[in-house]
């Protein structure tokens, strides 16, 4: 098992990596809109949160040697399921591969952001 670790995403906010490599897959952490320059969420609509998510899992994946394409599975968590149509075009852009995805609703995020995301992928051979 290999932690990953970039600088160009968030570090973790808690006694966590944020992927981990094991037998060909990477397991990201859920990533939220926290802007890795600056450590803030900078955002405030789910539109600016989400595109700061998949920036954030962009790089994550990136590091472990991964890609949206490689994506196998998302599980998606929404402070409110009223944003869905709007994070769904946006993850739209990025997850073009269409992998499996569960999105439920959750009563609270880290931070009081508005969604999160955590990805498995294949990593390249």
């Amino acid at each position: 098992m290999e932690k990953v670790y970039t600088k160009t995403a968030p570090d973790a906010i808690g006694p966590y990596s944020q992927a981990v490599v094991s037998n060909g897959m990477v397991y990201t952490s859920g990533q939220i809109a926290i802007n890795p320059a600056s450590g803030n969420v900078e955002a405030d609509t789910i539109e600016g949160q989400t595109e700061q998510i998949m920036k954030n899992l962009g790089e994550v994946l990136k590091a472990s040697g991964a890609s949206f394409e490689t994506a196998v599975k998302t599980t998606c968590f929404l402070a409110d399921m009223g944003d869905f149509a709007k994070f769904n075009e946006i993850y739209g852009k990025y997850f073009t591969s269409k992998p499996a995805r569960s999105c439920v609703a959750v009563k609270t995020l880290p931070k009081n952001v508005l969604a999160e995301v955590e990805v498995i992928a294949e990593v390249a051979k």
